[in-house]
């Protein structure tokens, strides 16, 4: 696809909304402060990137960095595309770095409750450091969350911690993608093996079962 095919902007929030309730699984965008990039394929919109703070409080504390040295990737809200997603996520940081003076790195979760791996990650050379910590949510106002509107509410009733039906919640995988060698050098001694899709996991586990070889695969 040639550049003038391919056309990656920065877009409104309302067609961040339109995006996310149409081609994202949270069907949402994040309540946080977000800057959204577009993305064009011959004049038609294909959905939006959005880097921003996280729901996470201190998401740079592990690393030293104040708040305004690190965000998280918190959508990647695409329709239909031809162009790869690798190439789409590589320009989108590029432009961050540009607006964002002082950005060292950015954080990305991939939810494995949603059958999410990070493969994208991992073909774009992230570092992965491992799965983000558990939690619990509460089924409250017709949905599954631990959200501020859920705190506020056990704040106030306390006891219905007893009474909300609860689940808990496994952590999710956690990359990182440094944006200055320094950074870099400070998170890779932090860098785990990637995870495996869970299809190609079970295949690994049934053909070590069966006493197969399987020759071992790169990470990028």
């Amino acid at each position: 696809m040639s550049k003038a095919e391919l056309k990656i902007d920065w877009a409104t929030h309302e067609a961040a909304k339109y995006a996310c309730k149409n081609w994202h699984y949270s069907g949402c965008t994040p309540k946080f402060k977000q800057v959204w990039i577009g993305v064009w394929e011959q004049g038609i919109f294909k959905g939006v990137l959005s880097f921003g703070r996280s729901s996470t409080p201190y998401l740079g504390d592990a690393y030293n960095l104040k708040t305004t040295e690190c965000c998280e990737l918190t959508r990647i809200a695409l329709r239909e595309h031809e162009a790869p997603v690798s190439k789409i996520l590589a320009i989108a940081i590029k432009m961050l770095k540009k607006q964002s003076d002082g950005m060292k790195l950015i954080v990305s979760l991939a939810d494995s409750m949603q059958g999410h791996h990070g493969g994208i990650y991992q073909a774009t050379n992230w570092i992965y450091v491992g799965k983000s910590s558990s939690c619990v949510q509460y089924y409250f106002r017709n949905k599954w969350r631990n959200d501020s509107s859920l705190m506020r509410h056990l704040k106030k009733n306390p006891d219905a911690k007893k009474t909300l039906p609860q689940r808990k919640i496994p952590g999710k995988h956690k990359y990182l993608m440094p944006l200055d060698n320094e950074m870099r050098a400070i998170i890779q001694p932090l860098a785990k093996p990637y995870p495996k899709r869970d299809k190609q996991a079970m295949a690994d586990s049934l053909g070590t079962a069966a006493g197969q070889h399987r020759p071992s695969r790169s990470n990028h």
